[in-house]
């Protein structure tokens, strides 16, 4: 499982550098356009906004699967490891349920009920824009799965190791 997941990581995370290279060279084409012709790229503009949205949710699987998202986890660290293990676990029963529920199946009703619709830009038609939700919310759940089982096994800690230190 552990080498399943290193070459979903390694796929992952090299399909966000193609499409953060992408998302920046849409915005420059955008801009140029703007500038130098006076006249807007309407298609650039579009394809910036989804490939966007496709980064961003693709990003937030990389991150849960590298157990980089955001906690608060000041409470669970005060109970003894053992309850550490079953209110995480509960945690990400609770993401996994949100994920498999809304993600998956409300982003694969949204993608289908969309799918003959025509975008009025891109030469795509709206179904394969919104597939970016029930694609994020099957790599997430992959991911949480993932953990889940690890936590309850006792292979990783509840918490996370690393923390990121705020200054104000």
């Amino acid at each position: 499982m552990t080498k399943l997941k290193q070459a979903v990581d390694t796929v992952l995370r090299t399909l966000c550098i193609v499409l953060f290279a992408l998302l920046i060279l849409l915005v420059c084409w955008q801009i140029f356009t703007r500038l130098v012709f006076n006249d807007p790229s309407v298609w650039s503009e579009e394809a910036s906004r989804y490939t966007f949205i496709w980064l961003s949710l693709i990003g937030i699987s990389v991150a849960t699967g590298e157990r980089a998202d955001v906690a608060i986890d000041i409470l669970v660290k005060k109970l003894p490891a053992a309850m550490q293990r079953w209110v995480t676990a509960l945690a990400y029963l609770s993401a996994l349920s949100f994920s498999i529920l809304f993600m998956v199946y409300g982003g694969y009703l949204n993608a289908t009920l969309s799918w003959n619709q025509a975008n009025p830009v891109l030469p795509v038609n709206q179904g394969v824009l919104y597939l970016a939700v029930p694609v994020a919310g099957v790599l997430l759940t992959y991911y949480l799965c993932y953990h889940f089982v690890r936590i309850i096994a006792a292979r990783e800690e509840a918490t996370a190791p690393e923390e990121v230190q705020v200054e104000l």
